[in-house]
């Protein structure tokens, strides 16, 4: 009779184990979520869900939700334009736990949780008003739904994956990528020898490849003109946002990128995962073991190739392929509490492992609720709005936010060429009217933080500029963000000749 009540607090403990981490995650999401000023993109994102959404829109879903369910609530501000982005957050840890369920079991499952819960990426994205905690979300189910519907043949599983799959490529257009993940595990696992054709002597799948040849065409036509769109934008240098960035050369980009989503994800749950996937693929989970790779290698190579080309952004890599890491270093954790050991209790080795794994990230958690990883343009606006003039020419690094904040001022982009400053500068001198050229630039983290052009402009505002104050707060990981406010006088202008 003692064994009924054990087995029910048995197979109580992971619910109460995944209620305490999806809470967890709830108070890191949306602790101070409204406090940081909108920085960068959050911007198109105001603008996209305040005016009419279009479905002609690359990415509609976020802008949809904001407009049609948060804006009839809450003001789209700070805090309103977050609260979807933060609650996709908090979901994404029963998700990952629902899914490693399925498919690693639940300890392993559970270790997944706490690694979402936890990660300073996750919660940054959450935090931040754009569709990634979205993406991460969806990229979480739908092609695992998939793998699941076609290896059991589990109908209800393949269609919420593809329900998922649809919802993720509206979210953003980088969520196709795992279908190319799919597609190489098909491939891999079904068209070895003469398993294709079998396969093919086989209606159904005869139809399955009907259909994914349709797929492709839709993917074709919807995806290859957002490409050509985006290349385009940024051969016209209209893309990005920010004055800083990391060095562009062929090779080094590559690499720096590769750098960044490491250092996003941490080092020790890229390694733990790494080894995660390879234990699956050495055991009795191969055919897993292997998706998971796809998952990676495909978008990350596609990606990476993409860079050869055209700018692409840290999120189009981390995004759709970070679920793997945190499966794959939950299959090491379960792993690892699974060995026997000369210590006792069993898993003290597994959560010390897991303790280091997260010390890691920690630094950067601590400093997520210290300037919510962004630069206090809000903070700007106000010091300047004090100090300047009418006659004032402002140029400034985010232009876009900081004239959000600063009304009335039409605040112009700051770049790495001193051109446009020198012709603002020639301008204020010769009214000889008194105002004054501000720029607002952001102070390098750290020596790599930069580009060569920055040299330039660096060397014109030393020339003939001031620098009159810096605002932000002190973090303790290793980026800082910090803005620089310099005022340059202009020069008096030439006196008229003696008569």
């Amino acid at each position: 009779m003692s064994s009924v009540p054990t087995q029910r607090r048995h197979d109580l403990a992971p619910a109460v184990l995944l209620a305490a981490l999806t809470a967890l995650a709830f108070a890191l999401r949306f602790w101070r979520l409204g406090d940081w000023n909108l920085e960068a993109t959050e911007i198109f994102t105001l603008r996209d869900s305040i005016g009419q959404p279009r479905l002609s829109n690359p990415r509609p879903l976020m802008y949809l939700l904001n407009h049609y369910v948060v804006q009839p609530f809450t003001p789209l501000n700070e805090l309103g334009l977050r609260l979807l982005p933060a609650l996709f957050g908090v979901l994404a840890v029963p998700a990952i736990y629902l899914v490693g369920r399925r498919l690693i079991g639940t300890r392993a499952a559970l270790f997944s949780a706490l690694l979402v819960a936890v990660s300073g990426i996750l919660i940054y994205y959450s935090q931040y008003a754009r569709y990634w905690s979205l993406v991460f979300l969806l990229c979480a189910i739908y092609p695992y739904a998939i793998y699941v519907g076609v290896l059991e043949r589990d109908r209800r599983s393949l269609a919420l994956g593809l329900v998922g799959g649809v919802l993720a490529v509206l979210a953003h257009p980088v969520a196709i990528l795992p279908v190319g993940g799919l597609g190489a595990w098909m491939a891999l696992t079904y068209l070895r020898g003469d398993q294709a054709a079998q396969l093919w002597a086989q209606r159904g799948v005869r139809r399955g490849l009907l259909g994914a040849a349709a797929l492709g065409a839709v993917i074709t036509v919807r995806f290859i003109p957002i490409l050509q769109s985006w290349i385009e934008v940024h051969d016209k240098g209209k893309g990005g946002e920010f004055l800083l960035h990391v060095p562009g050369g062929t090779g080094m980009k590559q690499i720096s990128y590769a750098l960044a989503y490491t250092e996003s994800l941490t080092l020790p749950v890229v390694l733990a995962g790494a080894v995660g996937v390879y234990l699956l693929w050495l055991g009795r989970d191969r055919p897993l073991g292997r998706l998971l790779a796809c998952l990676v290698l495909v978008p990350v190579a596609f990606l990476l190739l993409v860079s050869l080309r055209t700018a692409v952004s840290l999120p189009y890599l981390l995004m759709p392929t970070a679920p793997v890491f945190f499966l794959g270093a939950g299959v090491f954790l379960d792993r690892l509490a699974e060995l026997e050991w000369e210590a006792r209790p069993r898993w003290l080795p597994a959560a010390t492992v897991a303790a280091i794994i997260l010390a890691t990230g920690t630094p950067t958690v601590i400093s997520q609720y210290r300037d919510g990883r962004r630069y206090d343009f809000r903070a700007v606006a106000r010091w300047l709005s004090q100090r300047q003039t009418p006659e004032d020419i402002v140029f400034s690094d985010q232009h876009r936010v900081l004239g959000h904040y600063l009304r009335g001022t039409a605040v112009q982009r700051l770049g790495g060429d001193p051109a446009p400053l020198a012709a603002a500068f020639s301008a204020l001198s010769q009214a000889g009217r008194g105002g004054a050229l501000w720029i607002i630039a952001p102070a390098p983290s750290h020596a790599f933080r930069t580009n060569p052009k920055i040299e330039l402009l660096n060397g014109w505002i030393y020339d003939h500029c001031q620098l009159r104050g810096t605002i932000g707060v002190g973090r303790v990981d290793f980026r800082q963000h910090y803005l620089q406010m310099y005022r340059c006088p202009p020069l008096a202008p030439p006196s008229a000749p003696d008569g």
